[in-house]
């Protein structure tokens, strides 16, 4: 399979050289961008994923006629940190 290159990314040279100054050794700027750019993607497919299990919900909620107050989600939560902080 051929490698893909990404358009030039022009930056200003207060962030390229805090990039460079945060690369480990023997990591090249390349390097680094593509694993930024990797991760930023593996992060907007979570969001995407965690949007849609939201909206799912959501609609199962509609069907069901089942809703919660946010008062009594906060107060069971609440009381779920309170036992675990009893625990520790």
């Amino acid at each position: 399979m051929k490698n893909a290159t990404m358009p030039p990314l022009r930056v200003d040279p207060e962030l390229r050289q805090a990039a460079e100054d945060v690369l480990h050794q023997n990591e090249t700027l390349s390097a680094f961008m593509e694993a930024a750019l990797r991760e930023g993607v593996a992060r907007r497919r979570l969001q995407r994923e965690f949007v849609a299990r939201g909206l799912d919900s959501r609609e199962q909620a509609c069907r069901d006629n089942e809703y919660f107050g946010a008062d009594d989600v906060h107060a069971e939560l609440e009381g779920m940190l309170n036992a675990a902080r009893k625990v520790r």
